[in-house]
């Protein structure tokens, strides 16, 4: 069988999407093939694989798998990638809405080209001595660092990621350097990739939050600018309470790749 893909790329976060809307190519429950789809050696290769399902209530649906080809948790550069590809295929204009595993997101495709995406309300999260962990629809633990070249992403990455504490569920590891006023650096190591990747949109959503935190801000409205190993994104939101971060949304490119046929052996 052949199946029709496209390969989009958020800041170096890259994805294999598929439209199901009218022909399901590809069963869910089919971990190999979707892993296969993803390897970069002997498929399309890509840090995840989208599908792109039909929704009664919403404009569609995100049907999201890491790269290991299990069911995985929101992606914030998936969920920006999914609407630049729903606007190409012509299903919504320059507002969407869309259901994910994490719930119902709105989406905007800016006339600039890149795509904002409206994440959930954060409210819990844990504030430790020297780290914190939070969840931005994606569990995430952010360090910061004096300098991110001297940081080994993976290998400190998968250490916190396989430590007792988080190895039954995983979690993502994001290590961010402060680069001035309202402006940080970002690398992520990614569960269920489980590597570096050059970009996460829930992890720098959650690395501004810390940062807010972490820096003691005040203000009521925030924004910061990302810059991560594959491009730049920033976040803005809003502080509502001592604990509840809404309003909050993910901006920056979403990239056509190339589109193509796998074959299914």
């Amino acid at each position: 069988m052949q199946i029709p893909f496209t390969k989009y790329q958020g800041t170096g976060n890259d994805f294999v999407l598929v439209d199901q809307r009218e022909s399901k190519f590809i069963d869910p429950t089919n971990q190999a093939l979707i892993q296969k789809m993803c390897d970069r050696k002997f498929g399309v290769g890509a840090d995840g694989l989208i599908l792109l399902e039909r929704h009664q209530d919403h404009d569609y649906e995100m049907v999201y798998f890491n790269a290991d080809g299990r069911t995985s948790s929101m992606c914030g550069n998936g969920g920006r990638c999914i609407t630049a590809f729903a606007h190409q295929v012509g299903i919504a204009n320059n507002e969407h809405s869309f259901m994910a595993i994490d719930g119902e997101h709105t989406s905007r495709f800016n006339k600039d080209g890149t795509v904002s995406l409206k994440m959930n309300d954060v409210a819990d999260y844990v504030v430790g001595k020297d780290f914190f962990v939070l969840d931005t629809g994606s569990p995430h633990y952010i360090i910061f660092v004096e300098d991110i070249d001297d940081i080994d992403v993976k290998s400190q990455g998968e250490a916190i990621r396989y430590s007792e504490e988080f190895k039954k569920e995983g979690i993502n590891v994001n290590f961010v350097e402060i680069k001035g006023d309202k402006r940080i650096l970002v690398a992520t190591y990614e569960r269920g990739v489980e590597d570096e990747t050059l970009s996460c949109g829930t992890g720098v959503t959650a690395a501004a939050l810390a940062y807010y935190l972490g820096t003691n801000r005040e203000e009521s409205k925030c924004h910061i600018d990302i810059e991560t190993k594959g491009g730049e994104l920033s976040v803005a939101f809003k502080r509502d309470s001592e604990n509840t971060f809404s309003n909050i949304w993910l901006n920056g490119k979403a990239t056509k790749v190339f589109t193509g046929l796998f074959l299914e052996d």
